[in-house]
C-alpha cells in the first residue's frame, strides 16, 4: 500500500486498517476478529505490486485553500503539477512558475534524492504502523452489506489497554476508536472512519498534544482488477505544538481518474509528461 503525503502525527491511521477474510462457505466457521485482522494485514502487506504506478488528479483542501494537481508516481516517488488553484485555471504567470519548477526538479539530483528518501521513509513507517494494527486495537464485528459483486463486512474498534506504544505516533492509536469496512472477498480496506477519545499529549505536553474529539475518515477503492488505492481522506484535527504554536489540521483529499503508466518511469520522464501537458494546457 502506497502512502499518501501529509503530517506524520495522524498520517499512519489512514493507510490500511483491517479487512475481512471469510469469503468462505456459510458452514466455515466465523474467525475471530484478531484472528481476521492478522490475516488481513498479512494480505495488506503481502498483495501490493511495487511496479504499479499511477497518474491521477487529486483535489485537494487544507484550511479552507482549494487546488487541484496532476500526480505522476514514479520509482522514486511521485512529482505533481498544479492545475487550478481555489477553482480557477492557472494564469499564464502561474503557468511559467510551475513549468520552471518541475524542470528544476527533473535536473536536480539532490531534489530528486530527497523524493526517493521521503518515499522510502513513507513506505517503512507505514509497514510498521500495519504490523501495529493486531496489537493496537480490539475488534469486533458489527454488521454487514451485500451489493452488486460485493460483500461488505463492518468492523469496530477500540483501544487496546494493554497495548504500549513504541514511538509517539503510536500514542495516537491508545485513544483511538471507530469503525471500518472492509471487502470480504478481496480481504482489503474499503473504508475506515475514527475519533479520538481524550486528548494525547507528548512529552507530558511539551512537545504538543492533539485535542479530544479530533476525527478522520478515509475512503479506498479497487482503481483496476486486484490494485487497491486511497479515493477519499478527510481529517479534522486541532492543537498545540512545540512552544505552544496552535495547530489545525483541516484537509481534505479526494484521488480521481486513475491512469496506469510505466513501473519503469523515472522523476525526469513525469517532469517531462508534466510538462508537455502543461504547454498544452496553455494553449487552450
Amino acid at each position: 500500500m502506497r502512502p499518501q503525503p501529509g503530517l506524520m502525527l495522524v498520517m499512519t491511521v489512514f493507510l490500511g486498517i483491517a479487512g475481512a477474510a471469510f469469503a468462505a462457505a456459510q458452514s466455515t466457521p466465523q474467525p475471530s476478529p484478531a484472528d481476521l485482522i492478522k490475516a488481513v494485514i498479512h494480505n495488506e502487506l503481502s498483495t501490493s505490486t511495487p511496479e504499479a504506478r499511477w497518474k491521477y488528479l487529486l483535489d485537494k483542501e487544507v484550511d479552507g485553500k482549494q487546488e487541484t494537481r496532476e500526480v505522476i508516481e514514479t520509482k522514486s516517488g511521485s512529482l505533481d503539477r498544479l492545475i487550478s488553484s481555489a477553482g480557477k485555471p492557472l494564469n499564464d504567470a502561474q503557468q511559467h512558475e510551475e513549468l520552471q519548477r518541475i524542470l528544476q526538479v527533473s535536473h536536480s539530483r539532490d531534489q530528486q534524492r530527497k523524493l526517493e528518501e521521503s518515499r522510502r521513509k513513507d513506505a517503512q513507517q507505514c509497514d510498521a504502523f500495519l504490523k501495529m494494527i493486531p496489537d493496537a486495537f480490539v475488534f469486533q464485528y458489527s454488521g454487514e452489506r451485500s451489493g452488486e459483486g460485493d460483500h461488505l463486512i463492518k468492523l469496530t474498534f477500540r483501544p487496546n489497554p494493554a497495548f504500549q506504544a513504541p514511538s509517539r505516533e503510536a500514542k495516537v492509536l491508545r485513544e483511538m476508536a471507530g469503525e471500518i469496512w472492509v471487502d470480504a472477498r478481496q480481504q482489503r480496506l474499503v473504508s475506515i472512519r475514527g475519533q479520538l477519545l481524550n486528548e494525547v499529549r507528548f512529552a507530558g505536553g511539551l512537545l504538543g498534544h492533539l485535542e479530544k474529539g479530533g476525527t478522520f475518515r478515509v475512503k479506498r477503492g479497487e482503481i483496476a482488477p486486484g490494485q487497491w488505492e486511497t479515493t477519499e481522506m478527510e481529517v479534522n484535527m486541532q492543537g498545540k505544538a512545540l512552544l505552544f504554536k496552535t495547530i489545525s489540521v483541516r484537509q481534505k483529499e479526494l484521488h480521481r481518474n486513475f491512469s496506469r503508466v510505466s513501473g519503469d518511469l523515472t522523476i525526469a520522464d513525469a517532469a517531462a509528461l508534466l510538462m508537455k501537458e502543461s504547454l498544452v494546457a496553455a494553449k487552450r
